[in-house]
């Protein structure tokens, strides 16, 4: 068989085998340390919030443990909030934004909520700068009953522990040129499926869900960040990465039959953030401020909604 024109891996018009899967996974090298600039963060915290571990990743438990943050007092009369971040490792504003709002954390938000937070959900992914985990599986498809997933089995298990009714539940994210450059041809190849390139967004947009769509929830956000970066718009057929554009910057999403992280909980609000590190309007700041001002946005409308 040929090889795929479009991936070093694999042959035209076959799924991957298993030798593939290692040949992937072996091409991939460590470029950034989670326990430095994760783990060191979250420990740094610990002393304001409590510090769980709720799993470690089998393949080094010591070098890949896994870490919540709860805020301390957790209170049954309270409204809790999950934040999660790092389901896709090298979505990067997704984990250093999730820790940046803990750092500023106020006693505004912790006299309404109960707020836990998985900044990093995929470690292996953040150190090697990938979407997928060691064994080709995207942890952000996998939130389903046995699922292929270390790391989404990991977040689920945890979170039923919990015996917790979160009110919402925002998963942060970024949408990269790598998406075209990488993981789509990648995924494609793996897959056995012909790749056909397609645009990136240029902008922040949200992912609501499409049974639960909440508008005003998703708005509120939207009008939040457009102060921070900007929004993307929808393409010339109204759409954004192929989804109607149903407001600015809000696509909707089957959640649970995705299996999607944000379908993790029955939250009355759930949104997926993503926020669009490529453009040259942007610094790396800016995407963590953004995703800051996301998370803020969000309680700022609940608390307004119970008043």
């Amino acid at each position: 068989m040929p090889k795929n024109a479009f991936y070093p891996i694999g042959s035209a018009g076959l799924p991957w085998t298993d030798q593939d899967k290692k040949t992937w996974f072996e091409s991939n090298v460590k470029k950034r340390s989670y326990q430095d600039q994760v783990v060191a963060k979250l420990k740094a915290l610990a002393d304001g919030f409590e510090l769980v571990q709720y799993g470690s990743l089998s393949i080094n438990p010591e070098a890949y443990p896994l870490f919540a943050l709860k805020t301390k007092n957790w209170q049954p009369n309270k409204p809790s909030i999950l934040i999660t971040g790092g389901v896709h490792g090298y979505e990067t504003s997704g984990v250093q934004g999730a820790i940046q709002f803990l750092k500023e954390l106020d006693n505004t938000y912790l006299s309404h909520f109960n707020i836990l937070t998985l900044p990093c959900v995929s470690p292996w992914g953040y150190e090697h700068i990938v979407r997928w985990n060691p064994y080709t599986v995207d942890p952000n498809r996998s939130f389903i009953k046995q699922s292929p997933s270390e790391e989404a089995n990991s977040v689920m298990q945890f979170i039923a522990k919990l015996e917790t009714e979160f009110v919402m539940h925002i998963d942060l994210h970024e949408t990269t040129d790598s998406d075209e450059t990488e993981f789509r041809p990648a995924l494609c190849a793996r897959d056995g499926k012909e790749y056909n390139q397609e645009s990136i967004p240029d902008g922040f947009y949200l992912v609501g869900d499409s049974e639960n769509k909440q508008t005003e929830f998703q708005d509120a956000i939207i009008n939040a960040v457009s102060k921070v970066t900007h929004i993307a718009p929808a393409d010339e057929k109204g759409e954004i990465i192929g989804s109607k554009a149903e407001s600015e910057g809000v696509i909707y999403y089957p959640l649970t039959e995705l299996g999607l992280c944000a379908s993790v909980t029955n939250a009355s609000y759930t949104t997926t953030t993503e926020v669009y590190p490529d453009s040259d309007k942007v610094t790396d700041a800016d995407c963590n401020n953004a995703q800051v001002a996301a998370i803020k946005a969000a309680l700022d409308f609940i608390i307004n909604k119970s008043t």
